[in-house]
C-alpha cells in the first residue's frame, strides 16, 4: 500500500471545515491531515480540534506551509482572489495542489498554472465537486439511455440548470467585496458551467445577463445571473440546443427548481439540491461520510420524466430516481490515485480552464449587451 499523502489545508472556514478536512480525515489510507493554515487560532488545537477532536500542526502563514518539507499536497480553500497566487506559490515549492472553484480570475492565469504544474511533474486539480452530486449522476444516467428505452428524452433541445435561493441581505463575508473572481457567476456559475460543459461540450456562442439584482453592497459584485450557451445542430446533436444556466437571489420557492431538460420525446423536471453540503455542515465524525445513507437523496426530491406517447397527444409521467448516492469522496480518491499512481484526472485542468473562459465570456456578453462567440479549440 502506498504511503498516505501528507496534506495541508489552507483555510478553516466553510470550505476547509466542510468540504476538505472531513474527506482527508475519512480516507486515511490515501491522506494524512498533516497541517492547516490558520492565522489566528482562538483555542489550542484550533478549529479542526474544536470540530473533529483531531490535533494537527497549525501553520500561521503561507510561507510556513511552503517551507514545510513534509507537506506534499496543498488544498486551497481560501478567498477566490488568493487562488492563483497561492496555487502558483505551492507549485513552485514542489507541492501538489487541489484548488477550490473558481480556480483563478482569468483564463490566462489558469493556463499558466497548468503549464507550471506540467513542467514540474505535479498534479493540479480543480475542486469541481458538483460532478458527484446525486441528481447530476441521475441526470447523466438518464441522458445516456438509448432511444429505445421508455424513459429516453430523445434529442435534447433545451437544458435548464438552476442554483436559486432567497437571500435579501449580505452575509458580511469576503464574498461581498469587489475583488478578482468575486460575484455569483464566478462562485455558483462555475458549478453550472462545468456541468454543462461535461454534458454538451463547448458552445458556439454565449449570451449572458449578470447583475446585482438586490442593489445592495458593491454594484460590481453580481448576485444573480442567467447565461445562455448556444449549441448549433450538427454531428453531436441533430437539433440546436440551448443550455440556460441561472442563479436567482430572490427566488421564493421550496424546494427550488434544479433541472428542466427538454428533448424531442420527453421532459425531465427536478427540484431540490444535493444533500451532501447540508450533511457535511453538521457531521461530528468524518466517518459519517462512509456510512450507507450519506449522499442519498430523499425520494420526494427525485425527478420526473414526462413522455409523449406515439399518438403525439398523450403525455405520461414517471419517476426518475436518484438511486446513486452523491459521492464527493470519489474526487478525493481520484486525486490520491493521480498523485500516487499517475491515474488520469477525473477533472482535467484544461476543463477547469474552460470554465473560467466561459465565465469571462459571460461577463463580456453582459457588459457589452451582446452575444459573443466562443473560440474554437
Amino acid at each position: 500500500m502506498s504511503r498516505p499523502i501528507n496534506t495541508c489545508v489552507l483555510g478553516v472556514g466553510l470550505s476547509g471545515l466542510t468540504f476538505h478536512v472531513p474527506f482527508i480525515l475519512a480516507l486515511p489510507e490515501l491522506f494524512t491531515l498533516h497541517s492547516v493554515l490558520e492565522r489566528n487560532p482562538h483555542t489550542e488545537g484550533g478549529k479542526v480540534k474544536e470540530r473533529f477532536g483531531v490535533a494537527v500542526k497549525i501553520h500561521r502563514s503561507l510561507d510556513q506551509v511552503l517551507a514545510d518539507q513534509e507537506v506534499e499536497l496543498v488544498i486551497i480553500g481560501t478567498p477566490n482572489d488568493t487562488h492563483y497566487d497561492f496555487a502558483k506559490a505551492a507549485l513552485a515549492a514542489g507541492k501538489h495542489v487541489l484548488v477550490d472553484k473558481p480556480v483563478t480570475a482569468t483564463t490566462e492565469q489558469a493556463k499558466e498554472l497548468g503549464a507550471l504544474a506540467k513542467s514540474k511533474g505535479l498534479v493540479i486539480y480543480a475542486f469541481q465537486n458538483r460532478r458527484w452530486d446525486s441528481d447530476f449522476l441521475a441526470l447523466k444516467r438518464l441522458l445516456a439511455l438509448p432511444d429505445t428505452d421508455p424513459h429516453a428524452l430523445g434529442s435534447i433541445t433545451e437544458f435548464e440548470s438552476h442554483f436559486d435561493r432567497y437571500r435579501k441581505g449580505l452575509k458580511g463575508t469576503w464574498k461581498d467585496q469587489p475583488s478578482p473572481a468575486a460575484g455569483l457567476t464566478y462562485d455558483l456559475g462555475s458549478h453550472l458551467i462545468d456541468q454543462a460543459l461535461c454534458l454538451f461540450g463547448r458552445p458556439q456562442r454565449i449570451t449572458a445577463f449578470i447583475q446585482n439584482l438586490r442593489g445592495v453592497g458593491n454594484p460590481e459584485v453580481d448576485d444573480s445571473f442567467t447565461i445562455y450557451m448556444h449549441y448549433d445542430s450538427g454531428s453531436r446533436q441533430p437539433y440546436p440546443l440551448t443550455a440556460i444556466l441561472r442563479s436567482h437571489i430572490l427566488s421564493v420557492r421550496s424546494p427550488q427548481i434544479r433541472y428542466i431538460v427538454r428533448g424531442t420525446g420527453g421532459t425531465y423536471l427536478k427540484y431540490g439540491i444535493d444533500v451532501q453540503e447540508d450533511q457535511l455542515k453538521v457531521i461530528t465524525s468524518p466517518n459519517a461520510i462512509l456510512e450507507e445513507q450519506y449522499g442519498m437523496e430523499p425520494d420526494y426530491l427525485w425527478g420526473t420524466v414526462e413522455k409523449m406517447e406515439a399518438d403525439d397527444l398523450t403525455v405520461t409521467t414517471s419517476g426518475w430516481p436518484s438511486t446513486e448516492a452523491g459521492a464527493y469522496a470519489e474526487l478525493f480518491r481520484n486525486l490520491g490515485a493521480a498523485i500516487r499512481e499517475g491515474s488520469e484526472l477525473a477533472v482535467k485542468w484544461e476543463e477547469a480552464t474552460s470554465v473560467i473562459e466561459m465565465v469571462e465570456l459571460a461577463h463580456r456578453s453582459a457588459k457589452e449587451g451582446a452575444t459573443v462567440r466562443v473560440p474554437v479549440v
